[in-house]
């Protein structure tokens, strides 16, 4: 996902303080129960149940959710079917408004969905303040502008003119994760509403109140129908979502296990799909590289919303002569980020966002361990004070690694970076490419030769020189191999919710 520019992470004390100011989110923020979204209204779920969510960083209940089923699902896909139509021949600057609507409504209640963002994922307030809301606004204000940029071409022949149009799919469904909900609703909704499609969108049922309140705050700007939200359980509602037969195509973030349902219920009706799925990223720091500033943005990438990020740098190649100089630095950055409440200014490291992650993560430490690993850094629990229900983890740092080890090869998906040494660039390419992801990685050179030359080598959809979570808006994001297809974040994504229409008028 897009990240924070580079900055320092590391705080002024050189070891693992912690903060220690306790807030749950402010009364009024959520509400206590949250209906579905559909056809405008806020309804019950067919099943009657509900499923609760709590603050990961202090285990307080926030809110309840519905348990959305089949029934549900059917019941907004016809009510985004019905308002297709019309949605679809609505005016360019009636969209373009709308969405330009949604960012300022974003804009001037930034600071209360940051809090309710860190509440329910465990993020820290600073990245939800400085990265989640501007990012999510961004795609609004960004795909407003598409509206007219949207367009076909005329072919001139001698004896004819062809005319090509590009027309909205349909009724589109959404699934997103947990991770940066917010954000990834704005992703999702921003360029398929702009292309003139309507939307079934499924949040993750463990992290999704600011998806719910961002709904409940642009609902009366979109016609009924065009947005529907179904929250639920993932047997419950992904299948009978992707799978049902007035649905046109299918975008979706999350892990490779779970994209690969999700196409073999997209293949029953043969609908097309964008995948956005896990990430192994390598950073790779050369001799020549600026080690100061190459150990900083590896501290970034490790603590970053806990890690909870497919495009994390979590395999760090270092060259031999400068390992140790390098590892020394990176251990010292780490050292100094604050873990604790996340709703602390100073925080830099707050909670796993569920337990099932936070109990996930720790089970790599053994296999860390078991497979020859060093732990140079953390490797276990945070205990923060006042906090004992909170989901902390220690940011680790694993020194020894093979690339061919599993914490090399699997997707952790926490506060873990494997550093490995290299010493021939073309072998260090070959373990590099060796990965059945490739979403992003980085280059740390001053030589611009090698910098160039390794990026062109790496197999991975994005790769940066001398940074790291650096993403100007309009850059196309998305993966190769096993981190999905499809690039979003860009106009390009347009053209995935889009049919070209061929239209041949004879002279």
């Amino acid at each position: 996902m897009p990240a924070l520019p580079p900055r320092r992470v590391a705080a002024e004390r050189k070891d693992h303080s912690v903060s220690t100011i306790v807030t749950d989110a402010p009364s009024g923020l959520f509400q206590d129960e949250y209906g579905l979204f559909i056809d405008g209204a806020w309804v019950g779920s067919a099943s009657g149940r509900t499923i609760p969510l709590t603050n990961p960083a202090t285990g307080a209940h926030l809110a309840k959710i519905q348990a959305g089923n089949a029934a549900d699902v059917s019941a907004a896909v016809a009510a985004a079917k019905a308002a297709f139509p019309r949605w679809a021949r609505s005016r360019l600057e009636e969209r373009q408004e709308i969405l330009l609507e949604i960012a300022r409504r974003l804009k001037a209640r930034t600071a209360d969905f940051a809090r309710m963002e860190s509440a329910n994922n465990g993020k820290t307030i600073v990245e939800a303040t400085i990265h989640d809301l501007p990012e999510a606004i961004g795609q609004f204000e960004y795909f407003s502008g598409s509206v007219y940029a949207l367009h076909g071409e005329t072919r001139d022949y001698p004896d004819l003119i062809g005319l090509t149009h590009r027309e909205p799919l349909g009724v589109v469904a959404q699934i997103i994760p947990w991770n940066v909900p917010l954000l990834m609703a704005s992703m999702k909704l921003a360029p398929a509403l702009a292309a003139g499609n309507t939307v079934v969108l499924k949040p993750a049922e463990t992290v999704c109140l600011t998806v719910l309140e961002l709904i409940r705050e642009i609902a009366d700007l979109l016609p009924p129908g065009v947005v529907n939200v179904v929250t639920g359980y993932g047997q419950d509602v992904g299948e009978a979502l992707v799978a049902h037969p007035d649905v046109r195509k299918v975008a979706f973030t999350g892990s490779t296990a779970t994209a690969r349902k999700i196409i073999e219920y997209a293949a029953r009706n043969i609908i097309p799909q964008t995948m956005e799925l896990g990430g192994k990223s390598a950073s790779i720091v050369c001799a020549s590289a600026d080690l100061d500033e190459a150990a900083r943005m590896a501290a970034l990438s490790t603590v970053f919303n806990k890690g909870e990020v497919c495009m994390a740098g979590s395999r760090v190649f270092v060259e031999r002569s400068v390992h140790d100089a390098f590892l020394e630095r990176f251990v010292r950055e780490v050292e100094a980020v604050r873990i604790g409440d996340p709703s602390h200014p100073e925080t830099r490291l707050g909670a796993m966002s569920s337990r099932q992650q936070y109990e996930k993560v720790q089970g790599y430490f053994d296999v860390a361990l078991s497979d020859g690993a060093e732990i140079a850094l953390g490797g276990g629990v945070a205990h923060v004070p006042d906090l004992p229900d909170g989901l902390f983890l220690k940011p680790t740092i694993l020194a020894g690694v093979r690339n061919d080890m599993r914490v090399a090869q699997e997707e952790i998906f926490g506060p873990v970076t494997s550093v490995i040494a290299w010493d021939d660039e073309a072998a260090m390419l070959g373990e590099v490419n060796d990965s059945r992801y490739g979403l992003a990685g980085a280059v740390w050179s001053n030589d611009i030769r090698q910098a160039h030359r390794i990026a062109r080598e790496m197999q991975t959809g994005v790769v940066w020189v001398n940074t790291y979570y650096n993403l100007p808006r309009g850059m196309p994001v998305g993966g190769y191999k096993q981190s999905g297809f499809g690039r979003e974040l860009s106009w390009d994504i347009l053209r995935d919710y889009t049919h070209t229409k061929s239209v041949v008028i004879p002279l």
